[in-house]
């Protein structure tokens, strides 16, 4: 193992050396960010700190309404790969391990390289990683085995995908990771579909949660329905996912106060009473069935009345 590791810090500062490097590969680019922005060195054996007992359930705390969405769907995850000796783990935005899922025979091997509860996987701390590197790149990421920067952490192969929060700020990472050395390429890309789509339906259900006073409009095929925005009564947008906002490049500013569905899709037009007596009359009218002198009860109007307005509002009976 002394021997791996020397060899791995030989290949990672070439690549911090090599001026061309950081633009070739995007593992090469978090090796230089570790080296000479994080001022990490990759044969480094420094003692991992780990959050204390009650720091970390003040945080689970502030992230319960995150974790009574996310733990069922790790548990499910780990039902999926974890005969595999993989383990499922949760991270808050900073890297700090919230949950983990980690079969009986693996703990030990988790426990010793730190992907446990209380565990800290930033870049800045680790260097090149699946949750650290994920977080900073905002998105899904493979680090298998010698692509991390520090050479003790090249026994691990993680697969990771972001976690956005209803108001589509980066909150978590998800990750599954394995510490055994017969787990190769193409097993991790399998897996890493799993985490990616377990994310996602993370995001949507804690969208759907936070906003469930609201009708959820699903927008487009984005995968697993993660284009999503929520409507109140007047079909004013109220919120909007990461990727509805992606697809309608919406900013913060944007989306902070309550904006008419067609103003957001790109099909705006001035809003008139006229379009609130069609939506009012069609409504009566198909509670009616059609009969006018019922649906005119039901309105308060005389039939008359109810004529002239569907007259004026482009309406046939």
């Amino acid at each position: 193992m002394p021997q791996a590791i020397h060899l791995h810090a030989d290949l990672v500062f070439d690549a911090v050396r090599s001026a061309r490097s950081a633009a070739l590969s995007p593992v090469a680019a978090s090796w230089c960010r570790s080296a000479l922005h994080h001022r990490l060195d990759p044969t480094s054996e420094t003692n991992r700190e780990r959050l204390d007992a009650r720091a970390l359930a003040d945080l689970r705390q502030a992230h319960e309404p995150l974790l009574a969405i996310a733990n069922p769907v790790l548990d499910q995850m780990f039902r999926a790969v974890g005969r595999s000796g993989c383990g499922v783990v949760l991270s808050d935005a900073s890297g700090l391990i919230l949950e983990h899922r980690i079969g009986e025979a693996d703990l030990a091997a988790f426990t010793q390289v730190g992907l446990v509860e209380g565990g800290r996987w930033s870049e800045a701390e680790e260097g090149t990683n699946g949750i650290g590197t994920c977080l900073f790149e905002d998105k899904p990421v493979v680090i298998h085995r010698d692509q991390h920067f520090a050479s003790r952490n090249i026994g691990i192969s993680c697969m990771d995908a972001p976690v956005h929060d209803p108001h589509g700020r980066l909150i978590a990472a998800l990750d599954v990771s394995s510490c055994r050395d017969d787990h190769g390429p193409e097993i991790a890309d399998m897996v890493a579909a799993l985490v990616r789509d377990a994310a996602r339906r993370i995001e949507r259900d804690y969208f759907c949660s936070h906003f469930g006073e609201a009708r959820i409009m699903i927008m487009g095929d984005a995968p697993a329905g993660t284009e999503l925005l929520a409507l109140d009564r007047d079909n004013l947008v109220i919120g909007a996912s990461r990727a509805a906002r992606l697809r309608l490049n919406l900013g913060e500013g944007q989306i902070a106060q309550p904006r008419p569905l067609e103003q957001l899709v790109g099909s705006d037009e001035a809003p008139s009473f006229e379009q609130g007596d069609r939506t009012v009359l069609r409504q009566a009218l198909a509670r009616a069935g059609g009969n006018a002198s019922e649906a005119a009860r039901l309105l308060g109007i005389g039939r008359a009345t109810l004529y002239r307005r569907m007259a004026r509002a482009g309406l046939r009976n």
